[in-house]
This record gives C-alpha cells, sequence and structure tokens, in this order.
C-alpha cells in the first residue's frame, strides 16, 4: 500500500486506516470476535493506521485493539486515539491534570507506555485558541505519555487555527465526495506546514457505499437513526449533515460512473485520496469484507478528470447549497 507522512511526527502510514468508532459503540453490535477479525482483515490487507478514541464504548474499541496489539508483537502499526469527551464540553475542562489522567486510561486501555498519537476530540471552539491547552499537550510529550498530537475538527475555521500551532502533527476533519469544503483552504495550508491530514467519515455514514435506499432502517442504538437531526452531537457526523434523502439523489446520479472492477465506495475512497494534502482516509468497516474491500481503494488507478469533474458538479448542484457553509 502507497505510504504518505505524517512529517511533524515523524511517521510514514497507509494510505488507507481503519476507523473504530464501530467497534466501540453507535453503529450497532459488533461483538468481540467479529471486531478482533476486523482489526486482522484490515491489517493483512496493508493498513498501518488504526484510530480510535476513549468514548468509543467507553473504552471498548481502545481495549479491543489493545488486545489485537498483544497478540501481534512487531506490528508496526501506529494508532491515534483521541480524547475531550468524556466531560462536559467546557473549555475550562481542558487541563494537563485531566490530559494525564485521560491518557493514562488510554494507555492502559491500548497496554502502550506511549500512545502514538492523541488528538483533542472536537473540544469547544474557544480551545484552540488557549495557549495552555497546547502547552499542556507540549508536557505530555515530554514526559513521553504521547509521542505527538493533533486535533480532530468540526469547522474549517478550527482546522486552519491548529494548523497555525507549532506543535500540532494532525487535523482530523470530514472529507468525503458531498463535504468538500477542506479542499479550499485547509489542505492547501496544512501540506504547507506540514501537518498531517486524516480523512474521516469518508463514506458519509455508508451513504456513499451505495447500499442504502428510501427503505434502508438503522438499529435504535445506531447513531444513523438517533442523531440524524443532532440530537447526540454534531450532525455533521450523521452522513455528513447531509439530508439522507438529497445524499441518495447524489449517490445515484455517481454511480454510473463507478463501472466495472470497483465498487461505489471504493470509488469515492479514492475520490479522497485523489485531494492533494491527504494523509490518510479512515473508513470504518463493520465486517472483515467490508475492511478488505476498503483497503483495495489503495490499489486503484486515480480518478480521470471526468470522473472528478462529475463529483463537483454534483456537490455544486445538489450538495454545496445545503452544507458548504455550515462547517
Amino acid at each position: 500500500m502507497e505510504q504518505r507522512s505524517f512529517d511533524r511526527l515523524g511517521r510514514h502510514v497507509g494510505i488507507i486506516g481503519l476507523g473504530a468508532w464501530q467497534l466501540g459503540a453507535d453503529w450497532g453490535e459488533v461483538s468481540e470476535s467479529t471486531a478482533l477479525d476486523v482489526l486482522g482483515a484490515a491489517v493483512d490487507a496493508g493498513v498501518t493506521f488504526l484510530d480510535t478514541a476513549d468514548v468509543y464504548g467507553d473504552g471498548r474499541s481502545e481495549q479491543l485493539i489493545g488486545r489485537f496489539l498483544r497478540a501481534r508483537p512487531g506490528h508496526g502499526l501506529t494508532v491515534a486515539t483521541k480524547m475531550g469527551r468524556r466531560v462536559p464540553q467546557a473549555p475550562e475542562a481542558y487541563t494537563l491534570d485531566n490530559f494525564r489522567t485521560w491518557t493514562d486510561r488510554s494507555r492502559a486501555n491500548l497496554g502502550v507506555d506511549t500512545l502514538d498519537l492523541v488528538q483533542l476530540h472536537c473540544p469547544p471552539t474557544a480551545v484552540f485558541a488557549d495557549d495552555r491547552v497546547f502547552d499542556a499537550l507540549d508536557t505530555l510529550v515530554t514526559e513521553e505519555r504521547i509521542a505527538g498530537y493533533g486535533v480532530s475538527v468540526e469547522t474549517t475555521d478550527q482546522a486552519l487555527t491548529a494548523i497555525a500551532r507549532p506543535g500540532v502533527a494532525s487535523v482530523q476533519i470530514i472529507l468525503n465526495a458531498v463535504r468538500h469544503k477542506p479542499l479550499e483552504r485547509v489542505l492547501p495550508e496544512a501540506a504547507k506546514a506540514g501537518v498531517g491530514i486524516i480523512a474521516r467519515v469518508p463514506l458519509a455514514s455508508g451513504l456513499l457505499s451505495g447500499r442504502y435506499d428510501e427503505h434502508t432502517t438503522f438499529a435504535p442504538d445506531d447513531h444513523r437513526s438517533f442523531n440524524r437531526h443532532g440530537e447526540s452531537f454534531d450532525v455533521g457526523e450523521t452522513f455528513s449533515g447531509v439530508d439522507y434523502d438529497l445524499g441518495l439523489s447524489a449517490v445515484r446520479r455517481l454511480a454510473p460512473l463507478v463501472g466495472e472492477g470497483r465498487t461505489m465506495a471504493q470509488f469515492a475512497l479514492r475520490w479522497i485520496l485523489d485531494q492533494p494534502g491527504v494523509t490518510v482516509v479512515i473508513p470504518g468497516a463493520r465486517t472483515a469484507e467490508q475492511a478488505r474491500r476498503n483497503a483495495a481503494a489503495a490499489d486503484l488507478p486515480p480518478l480521470t478528470e471526468v470522473e472528478l469533474a462529475a463529483v463537483r458538479a454534483t456537490y455544486d448542484e445538489l450538495i454545496r447549497p445545503q452544507v458548504h457553509d455550515r462547517w
């Protein structure tokens, strides 16, 4: 698999990673054995970057990854986790003492002495302007609790503020065929600064897999049921904030471009990989076969200019009026 660099972290990773939210919670039931199968299939297919968080299943995702790491000594993986959403979202909670507590818990869950990458988990906007927060993160690096840090953001303005911080190694942001705004400034600024870009929600919560229609239903414990209108967290995390029916219309418009030898999901992943400045894309997977198919997108040729233009036109005509200025 092609490797790209997190310059400020001093690490190279495969361009397709694995998002592990679904191994913890909020996507319906995923058994421990299935979760371990997903991890194994992804890594065997060339994935070297795993993304999790301390709140995914209240630590379950981290713990399952830790179990997997222990079974794969010398694995050569980079594991990114996140912190900050175990408490009410108030800027004053982002303190060095809390950071130590949170990272110690993640270190225990993952079974490591030093965390590869810790990201602030979509914190309040005021946190991005607080020098004390980033001084505390630098202290964690000095104490070798973490090797580096980044931020996961909701908005492009938050991303740009983070990129200007000299210690920030990565920005995780929603980027996919129905969320284009990061292409305008975030990706170019990150590339100039040497900040890695982790593209999350790459399939718009499965919408861009092409497997759903108006009759698809989701389990009550799946965020695609309980957060469709932002009831529990930012609505942008569910279907990328796109109206479900409108998203289906966009997918149907793009579907004829997919052709033979690739799936709709692989087409959507390849689109992200073709955007200059992307370091790694982190699709989730609930089965081993999904993980293998996602990883295979790395081997596909780049999209043609005609295909790229069709994605732009679909976004501009259908999606842009609804979501572009929101995040």
